[in-house]
């Protein structure tokens, strides 16, 4: 009896366990939404095509909501900035696959970029793919230019010596929901 005691006991645990992770899972909103980061994204970069120095570039991030609450983001476009680095970088990884954890923090998967070297002037630079963390925060209301979501990184480490020094984009029409 006792023992039976215990695997109730137990079982009751990893329900409630399993109930508060669930708790805090997020998803992107609606599925099959495709989207567009607006034209004042920007990114700060540093890598060694740029000595280390922190480059910011415009950027645009395109991508849908898919049916599992994830979002896939589809192209990015990077332009001048602060740099005429801004002009090199070839996008890797794509899609990029973004997760909500929470309603105000996620993940992004496979980001990376490449820079084709211009010896001895510019030396050539390979990041990522890496797994970044990003804050999220979005609004919702009744209609779609009601639903944001804004997308930020701060110092996110990529492999190949490159660090993603801030990200801020903004994208009308989706959300976040818990």
């Amino acid at each position: 009896m006792k023992s039976l005691k215990t695997l109730v006991s137990l079982s009751a645990l990893a329900v409630c366990m399993g109930a508060a992770s669930m708790a805090g899972a997020a998803s992107f909103s609606p599925v099959g939404k495709t989207f567009q980061t607006d034209a004042t994204g920007t990114i700060v970069v540093k890598s060694p095509s740029s000595f280390g120095a922190a480059v910011t570039c415009k950027a645009v991030f395109s991508g849908t909501v898919r049916s599992d609450g994830k979002a896939d983001i589809t192209n990015v476009v990077v332009s001048p900035g602060s740099s005429t680095l801004c002009n090199l970088p070839q996008i890797t990884g794509l899609p990029w696959l973004l997760t909500a954890v929470t309603t105000t923090s996620g993940t992004a998967t496979n980001v990376g970029y490449t820079i084709t070297g211009v010896p001895p002037l510019i030396p050539g630079t390979s990041c990522g793919p890496s797994i970044i963390n990003v804050g999220l925060a979005s609004t919702t209301g009744p209609l779609d230019s009601d639903k944001t979501i804004t997308l930020t990184a701060a110092n996110q480490a990529l492999s190949g010596g490159c660090t993603v020094q801030s990200l801020n984009v903004k994208a009308t029409g989706v959300t976040i929901v818990p």
